[in-house]
C-alpha cells in the first residue's frame, strides 16, 4: 500500500470537499491508503466509513493570511505540521494540502528536510500546451532570487518530474527570458544561459531561451525561471484565463444567437476550462524535499484533491525523490 497524507483543513473551500476528493482518490486506487490530517469532528466520522482512511487528529489550523514561518512555529499541532511530521516519521509516504503556500514550504522544508545536495526546494508544475505536449514549469514563487547553481538544479528536477509524472525519456530544458536568442536578458539571465549550457554540455538537454508564449504552447518540456518571475507569469496566465472566460460568458448572454452557439461548443469550453484550472493534476509539486510533496490552489475541487492524491501516489512508486537525488549526485 502507498499512503498519502492529505490535510483535510487546508483551502478556502469546506473540509467536505477535501474529503469528497479523498473518498474518489480511494475508489480510483485500490493500493492507496489515505492518513487525514484534521480536526477530530472533521476527521473521524469520514475514517469510520472508509476502510483504507486512518485519522490523524489535529487542533489548529494555519490560515492563509498567516505569516507561514511563523505559523509553523508556533502552531505545530496544526494539520499542515503534523501532517509533514507524519511522512518524516514514515507514517504516510507522500503530503497533499491546498492551504498556505508558504506554510506549506515551510513545514516541509523543515519538517521533511532537503534532499541531500539541494540548495532550495521549487514549486514546479505541469501545464498545457497548445502542441498537446505539456511543459514542467518552475520555480512558480518558492525562490524570489536564485543563484546560479540552484538555476541548474531546478532544470535537474524539472527533468526527474518530467520523466516520471508525464513519461517523457529525455526532457528538454528552455530558461524562460525576453527572446530567445542566448544573448537577450538581464545580465543575470545571461549568466544563468551560460551555466545551464555548460552544465548540460555532455547531456544536450539545455536547448536555449524559451519565450513568455512558450509557456503554453508546448515547445520544451521544461522551462525554467527564478520564482519571482515565475509567480508573476503563472499569475498573470491566470488572470488572463479568468478574463478570457468571463468574456465569453458576457457575449454568450449577449443574444440568443450567441447562447444557441455556446450550447454547440459547450463541451469543448468545458475542457478548455479544464486544462487551465489544473485540476488535472491537482496542484503544484514541491521539488527537493524527501518525500513528494503538492500543493493545490486555495478553492481547490473535489477532483483536483482526488487527482492530487493519485498524482502524488504515483510519484512515490515512480520514485520521483531518488530520481531527482541521483540527477543531483551524478552532476
Amino acid at each position: 500500500m502507498t499512503t498519502i497524507c492529505v490535510d483535510a483543513m487546508g483551502g478556502d473551500r469546506p473540509s467536505e470537499v477535501v474529503l469528497e476528493g479523498i473518498a474518489q482518490a480511494l475508489a480510483a486506487d485500490v493500493e492507496l491508503e489515505v492518513l487525514v490530517a484534521g480536526n477530530s469532528e472533521v476527521v473521524e466520522p469520514f475514517c469510520a466509513q472508509h476502510e483504507r482512511a486512518r485519522a490523524l487528529l489535529t487542533t489548529e489550523v494555519i490560515g492563509m493570511e498567516e505569516h507561514p514561518v511563523d505559523a509553523v512555529r508556533s502552531k505545530k499541532d496544526s494539520s499542515i505540521v503534523r501532517g509533514c511530521a507524519a511522512v518524516r516519521a514514515g507514517e504516510a509516504d507522500g503530503f497533499f494540502s491546498a492551504g498556505s503556500t508558504g506554510a506549506i514550504f515551510a513545514a516541509a522544508t523543515l519538517g521533511i528536510g532537503r534532499i541531500r545536495g539541494i540548495k532550495r526546494p521549487c514549486i514546479a508544475s505541469s501545464v498545457p500546451g497548445t502542441s498537446g505536449r505539456r511543459t514542467v514549469f518552475c520555480d512558480m514563487g518558492a525562490n524570489a532570487d536564485v543563484r546560479p547553481e540552484m538555476i541548474v538544479q531546478f532544470a535537474r528536477m524539472g527533468r526527474a518530474y518530467s520523466r516520471v509524472t508525464l513519461g517523457v525519456d529525455d526532457p528538454k530544458v528552455a530558461l524562460l527570458s525576453n527572446g530567445s536568442e542566448e544573448t537577450k536578458g538581464s545580465e543575470a539571465v545571461v549568466e544563468l544561459h551560460g551555466v545551464l549550457a555548460e552544465a548540460a554540455a555532455s547531456e544536450g538537454w539545455f536547448v536555449g531561451n524559451a519565450e513568455g508564449t512558450d509557456i503554453l504552447a508546448g515547445n520544451f518540456d521544461v522551462i525554467v525561471t527564478d520564482g519571482f518571475t515565475g509567480n508573476v507569469a503563472v499569475k498573470t496566465l491566470e488572470g488572463t484565463a479568468k478574463f478570457i472566460m468571463g468574456e465569453l460568458k458576457k457575449a454568450v448572454n449577449a443574444s440568443p444567437k450567441a447562447a444557441l452557439g455556446s450550447l454547440l461548443l459547450k463541451s469543448s469550453l468545458k475542457e478548455i476550462a479544464a486544462g487551465l484550472s489544473g485540476d488535472a493534476y491537482g496542484g503544484a509539486m514541491l521539488l527537493g524535499v524527501k518525500s513528494p510533496v503538492i500543493i493545490g490552489h486555495g478553492a481547490t475541487s473535489a477532483e483536483a484533491v482526488k487527482n492530487a492524491t493519485l498524482v502524488c501516489a504515483s510519484a512515490v512508486r515512480g520514485e520521483l525523490v531518488n530520481k531527482i537525488a541521483l540527477d543531483v549526485a551524478g552532476a
